[in-house]
């Protein structure tokens, strides 16, 4: 039999009665601390997912992003302006691809639970760097042929579309 390097294990499957391990370094209190904790944890995200509605941001129903008070005056922009016809919330801020769609999301929607649970958010809210570039950027997808007419040459500098039309998917 071959000797193992000292602490190349974690665990000795070592049977003890019908089931069960002995795992090295950990005592049973480890044990039961780490697993209440990860309990713990598990509940209070299922909770405030269940209490948040949080499963209703996996959907494409703007009515999601009115789950939060400070953005009614924005859903309520959305529902009076032209774009509700033909583009909702994730429409524009959200990347048009798979994996950037549900990697901004899953970004967008911890750390939009982590300022509203705090209390710590701006009202009125405000739209981050990160995600006025992916606004903008959806502007430019959907209205490519209007912005190719106006700012022809790549290399200028671009003016970003809400400069001029704010307020054009929902009020400010």
């Amino acid at each position: 039999m071959v000797a193992e390097p000292a602490g190349a294990a974690l665990y000795v499957p070592e049977r003890r009665g019908k089931i069960g391990f002995v795992w090295i370094g950990l005592t049973r209190t480890a044990v039961l601390g780490a697993a209440v904790v990860v309990g713990l944890a598990t509940g209070l995200a299922s909770y405030t997912f269940v209490y948040a509605r949080g499963y209703s941001y996996l959907t494409n129903d703007p009515a999601a992003c009115v789950n939060c008070h400070v953005m009614r005056e924005q859903y309520d922009g959305w529902v009076a302006s032209s774009h509700r016809r033909v583009a909702g919330c994730n429409d524009c801020h959200t990347p048009h691809d798979v994996v950037g769609k549900w990697s901004t999301k899953a970004l967008n929607g911890f750390w939009h639970s982590f300022y509203f649970t705090t209390g710590t958010f701006h009202e009125p809210i405000r739209i981050n760097a990160r995600n006025r570039r992916v606004t903008e950027s959806a502007c430019r997808d959907c209205h490519a042929e209007i912005v190719d007419a106006i700012e022809p040459q790549r290399d200028a500098e671009r003016t970003e579309c809400t400069t001029c039309h704010r307020s054009v998917g929902h009020l400010h």
